[in-house]
């Protein structure tokens, strides 16, 4: 989606992380450029992407980092959800582990990333309805407890896969931007103690 010349766009940094298998470069691709492909290589340390979404008059930039969800590249997560402004945990809703693993994921953007950073959980794969193993519910609930918004989604029919792009858009353009050099980053944080569905916790 193109932004008119009179719109200011807002560049922001965009995390994805999961296991690997879990489908996060199928859901840039997919996001990206429409596109599917079945046999999806693993990406090797991380793959950049950018996009636009328009948002009512303002314009969001993403700058997407898709990292690899192989063990060994673990230790390079933190240099790209550092300063990120928003986050993308993603899960496979056929794979318990996966869901085990995301949460690893999001006690580590609390415990290492900004405090601001706004973070999704996406449950991956759910056109495998009959394969399912992981409930919405069980997710809904845990995005609920942890600050976080929830959306199921599939990169094959594209259900959700440009919804919560815009829905993380949506929630960009509505606080107060701050840039640092290594991108876009929230302020205005919210009061701890009022429950804030774009906001992650902030365990440190």
């Amino acid at each position: 989606m193109a932004a008119s010349a009179s719109n200011q766009i807002k560049n922001a940094k965009l995390v994805l992380l999961g296991d690997a298998g879990t489908g996060k470069s199928s859901l840039v691709l997919r996001f990206v450029k429409g596109q599917f492909v079945e046999f999806q290589e693993s990406t090797i340390g991380a793959a950049f992407f950018s996009q636009v979404v328009v948002v009512n008059d303002e314009s969001v930039k993403f700058e997407i980092w898709d990292t690899a969800g192989q063990e060994r590249y673990h230790s390079l997560a933190p240099m790209y959800y550092r300063g990120a402004a928003a986050a993308v945990v993603v899960y496979d809703i056929t794979n318990a582990a996966t869901f085990t693993r995301a949460k690893k994921w999001v006690q580590e953007l609390q415990a290492q990333g900004s405090p601001n950073t706004i973070v999704a959980l996406a449950g991956n794969k759910a056109d495998l309805l009959e394969a399912r193993c992981v409930s919405a519910e069980e997710a809904q609930t845990y995005a609920q407890e942890n600050g976080l918004f929830f959306m199921e989604t599939s990169a094959k029919t594209a259900i959700n896969v440009n919804d919560i792009f815009y829905e993380i858009a949506k929630r960009l353009t509505q606080v107060k931007p701050v840039h640092t050099p290594q991108g876009m980053t929230l302020a205005g944080r919210p009061d701890n103690n009022k429950p804030v569905a774009a906001s992650s916790c902030c365990s440190s």
